[in-house]
């Protein structure tokens, strides 16, 4: 079980990192692009002067739906334990390198938000995973 979950979490991420770096017509940009102000890039989105469903949806939305698999898969890879701190310590240096990657291709930001929902969606996942293990699933 371990190994298909261990194939499952490495194509998804490769997956995750087409999109990032690649998907949804990504290019380079002239410059580096970073956010270190947290909160910074969420208020942008939800600000009704600049609000955009299709931007909404992908940028906020998607910033933590796409990372819950990793909170129901990465635990079920690990071994017992400290199994929430093991799983996020692991995830957030996925989303470290994977946020520096677009902003060293210069095919993103290095966004402090993007690590803020991001997180949320794993937890969000490892809740899930919580509810799933305490059913017996």
């Amino acid at each position: 079980m371990r190994r298909v979950v261990f194939l499952v979490i490495t194509g998804y991420t490769l997956l995750i990192g087409y999109w990032m770096l690649f998907g949804f017509g990504r290019e380079p940009q002239p410059g580096y692009l970073f956010n270190l102000k947290p909160l910074c890039t969420i208020r942008q989105f939800l600000q009704v002067d600049h609000f955009s469903p299709k931007v909404w949806m992908m940028n906020l939305v998607g910033n933590v739906g796409v990372f819950v698999p990793y909170g129901v898969l990465l635990p079920l890879f690990l071994k017992e334990g400290r199994l929430l701190l093991k799983s996020l310590c692991l995830f957030l240096s996925g989303v470290f390198v994977l946020e520096s990657l677009q902003l060293l291709t210069k095919r993103g930001s290095w966004d402090i938000d993007d690590f803020i929902l991001n997180t949320l969606g794993f937890l969000l996942g490892y809740g899930l995973y919580l509810i799933l293990k305490r059913s017996g699933r």
